[in-house]
């Protein structure tokens, strides 16, 4: 995505202003204030489906669909990440809209 600031800008809800303040190192730091110790492969692929579809369409995908395309089960984006809208703030992708973080926090 892009230059890595030092200090990238968060909003109130805990994603980035600027989607190309991402890396992979802050994604791992992300992962850890969501309790996730280690970003898996599974979970780079989540994560790259996530920024791929986004950067295609604009809005978050189904998440049934990207566990489809990695053969994961259904909850795929449940079990790796608790809830799909840690994987969106890990994702480093920016605000959805409101309906988008309703359904993207649901557990």
């Amino acid at each position: 995505m892009g230059q890595h600031l030092q200090h990238p800008e968060f909003d109130e809800y805990g994603l980035l202003k600027d989607p190309r303040d991402w890396s992979p190192a802050l994604a791992r730091e992300l992962a850890g204030d969501a309790g996730i110790r280690e970003l898996s492969d599974a979970h780079w692929a989540f994560i790259h489906s996530l920024q791929d579809y986004y950067r295609e369409f604009h809005v978050p995908p189904p998440t049934a669909r990207i566990c489809h395309r990695l053969q994961l089960p259904h909850s795929c984006g449940h079990d790796l990440f608790a809830t799909c809208l840690n994987a969106w703030r890990i994702a480093g992708l920016p605000d959805p809209g409101e309906e988008a973080k309703s359904y993207l926090s649901a557990e």
